[in-house]
């Protein structure tokens, strides 16, 4: 992954929300990113959904990717397509284990090329909602959404062990920072004490820097 010359400028090309809801008789919190990529609709629809290109800025994905099929994207989650509308949008659920939510993208033209919007809806566990906030999901797909501006930028693929570790380098820390104090402030805009919030982040700001090798100590 190239150096990022300005991690935090990176990380406010995203604009970030987070709304409660409720879904199958329980509250659910519902994390939405979004960001222009300066590409045409049908580029980036190919970039989100063409199993040949996904691992280029993504993970390998495998399956049945038309509506009703089941999916498994390598080492990560898994689901049903739910819905696909190209080069529009499409639905998924997405399951860790026995945990699923619910993700949807849409693609629509914007000024200066496509916005892209990213709404992840899950049951959250309070206390793990007390404990990282909105920046444990909304941190995650931001590393995603920057690899995939790497990538249509250079049409290259991202090195997959370099992405890895790029989170516990000096850049990729700063750009955790930024992305998880993004997700606090949509967490204070949605009604969340602000305090709270901003100590969540810095726990999520923990949790993803931690270099590979020391995740995996016992």
């Amino acid at each position: 992954m190239p150096l990022l010359t300005d991690p935090a400028a990176i990380a406010g090309l995203v604009a970030r929300e987070i709304r409660t809801g409720y879904r199958d008789g329980a509250p659910t919190k519902i994390a939405i990113a979004r960001r222009t990529y300066p590409t045409d609709q049908a580029d980036l629809w190919d970039a989100l959904t063409n199993v040949e290109r996904m691992p280029r800025w993504f993970l390998p994905v495998s399956g049945e990717l038309s509506v009703g099929g089941r999916y498994q994207i390598e080492g990560n989650a898994s689901g049903v397509v739910e819905q696909c509308e190209p080069p529009q949008r499409f639905a998924v659920t997405w399951e860790m284990g026995p945990q699923v939510s619910w993700l949807e993208v849409g693609l629509t033209t914007a000024d200066g090329g496509t916005l892209l919007e990213l709404v992840h809806e899950a049951h959250v566990d309070p206390e793990l909602w007390t404990q990282f906030g909105p920046g444990a999901i909304g941190v995650g797909w931001d590393l995603a959404l920057m690899g995939l501006g790497l990538h249509l930028s250079t049409k290259e693929q991202v090195d997959q062990a370099v992405a890895m570790a790029f989170p516990a380098t000096p850049e990729g820390t700063e750009f955790v920072r930024a992305a998880a104090v993004g997700w606090a402030d949509a967490a204070i805009a949605d009604g969340d004490d602000s305090a709270a919030a901003h100590r969540a982040a810095g726990q999520t700001v923990g949790f993803y820097t931690v270099a590979p090798e020391e995740s995996h100590e016992s």
